[in-house]
């Protein structure tokens, strides 16, 4: 077998792996959400019962606001779903993007050395066309990292953001209840 054939089916065996990998997270970040559904859907079944067998015990008018007062406990628990499944989709996301990192640092590493090894068999009188073309190259790269480091940030801050909505979403939640 050739060397080429055997590089090719190098990087195949290597992206198959990769993809199981990755196959692997997304499943376990589905199981996650398949489970947070159904403990959400059991609870909110009991809830239902719950409310409906205080609202079947009612004898007076003021027996059924006690169990209207049960209905406000959904606004929390609405508001921890959202923060789980938010939770469920960052951490998926973070594992994946820091998987996808080390492919790419890799890969990049990987082609540096292949052009470094091309580079050595070039003719004579082409060290400024081998000099620009690396120097293109770490430009590339640091155009790369600069672009991953601003998504990190605007990733960041979508996420705080977030997580401020729903604080305030739970504030007036609670405040609703006061009343």
């Amino acid at each position: 077998m050739t060397q080429a054939a055997e590089q090719f089916l190098a990087s195949a065996k290597t992206a198959v792996a990769d993809l199981g990998e990755i196959a692997a997270k997304n499943m376990a970040a589905f199981e996650k959400l398949v489970e947070l559904n159904m403990a959400t859907a059991k609870s909110a079944v009991a809830d239902s019962a719950e409310q409906m067998q205080a609202a079947f015990a009612a004898r007076t008018p003021q027996d059924l606001t006690s169990a209207a007062e049960l209905v406000k406990p959904m606004a929390d628990k609405a508001t921890a779903y959202g923060k789980a499944v938010a939770g469920i989709v960052t951490e998926a996301g973070a594992a994946l993007s820091k998987s996808a990192e080390a492919k790419f640092a890799d890969l990049q590493a990987q082609a540096l050395a292949n052009i470094d090894a091309a580079m050595k068999h070039a003719p004579a009188g082409s060290e400024t066309a081998v000099a620009a073309f690396k120097s293109a190259m770490t430009a590339g790269q640091n155009a790369f990292e600069t672009a991953q480091a601003s998504a990190k940030t605007a990733v960041a801050t979508v996420e705080k953001n977030f997580a401020a909505a729903t604080e305030m979403a739970t504030k007036a939640a609670k405040s609703g209840k006061a009343k």
